[in-house]
């Protein structure tokens, strides 16, 4: 009775000190995967990456080297190396017919490098929403909106959605109408809208440029306006534009009309 006793405290000893020995390895392994994180993100040969790839490949690592730890972690506790084998296998094969949805956000993430229908810094509208490209991970791309919103979108739905990249040319074009009453000499019109577009400084006069009457509407004459700017400027020649041309209008007397209905009365 006395020598099952000693091996029951020997067995036992010898599995808190294994299960203290993993307990530290795992502490210690996940800071040091932390910290290695930490510095694949500044280190400077990553910089030669595209910033896109550089998020995928980092967190690929990251989540690798975690697996691997926690195998380490088993085979100090005991679990024999074939038997780990079989039940990682056995995980796996469980774990990917569970999440198949996230086999198919690492697949949607490869096609995401693979193709760059965008890349980091892009601004994009995909399902309804629209926003900067912060990061692209193994599952998730990273988008902050324009009001500061952070979404995260699933690569697999997005590498099969419909996805506009208002980032991925260098210039882009502004359009706008404009309406002004029927009683307005067209030319005039042409030649205030053209004044107002030779004078901005951030759109591109060597690009054609488009200013004619589109429309006979109800209730007004709608000209359509077309320049060019640098993509990044897009917004600032839009709002100079719709400024700028409602100023010019008030000065030279040329009137933007409300909407009216004429109603003739027979007596």
């Amino acid at each position: 009775m006395e020598k099952v006793l000693e091996k029951l405290i020997e067995s036992g000893s010898n599995l808190l000190i294994k299960l203290l020995v993993s307990l530290i390895v795992l502490v210690i392994g996940f800071r040091l995967i932390s910290l290695l994180e930490r510095t694949l993100k500044k280190e400077h040969k990553f910089k030669a990456l595209d910033a896109s790839a550089k998020g995928f490949v980092i967190s690929f690592i990251i989540i690798s080297l975690k697996i691997l730890l926690i195998v380490i972690v088993l085979s100090i506790i005991g679990v024999p190396m074939a038997s780990l084998v079989t039940i990682v296998g056995s995980c796996a094969v469980a774990i990917g017919l569970a999440l198949q949805g996230g086999l198919s956000n690492i697949a949607g993430g490869l096609m995401i490098l693979i193709f760059k229908p965008f890349k980091v810094g892009d601004y994009i509208q995909t399902q309804g929403l629209e926003g900067t490209v912060k990061s692209i991970t193994m599952f998730y791309t990273t988008i902050t909106t324009i009001d500061n919103k952070v979404i995260q979108l699933p690569n697999g739905n997005l590498s099969n959605s419909n996805i506009v990249n208002f980032s991925y040319n260098k210039n882009r074009r502004v359009d706008l109408e404009i309406s002004v009453s029927y009683n307005t000499d067209i030319e005039k019109v042409k030649k205030v809208i053209n004044k107002i577009i030779d004078n901005h400084e951030l759109i591109l006069q060597e690009e054609e440029k488009l200013i004619r009457l589109k429309t006979h509407a109800d209730s007004a004459l709608i000209f359509t306006l077309r320049v060019w700017t640098k993509t990044e400027n897009y917004w600032s020649v839009y709002f100079d534009l719709m400024e700028s041309i409602k100023k010019e209008f008030d000065k030279n007397k040329i009137e933007i009309p409300y909407k009216q209905i004429d109603v003739h009365l027979d007596k």
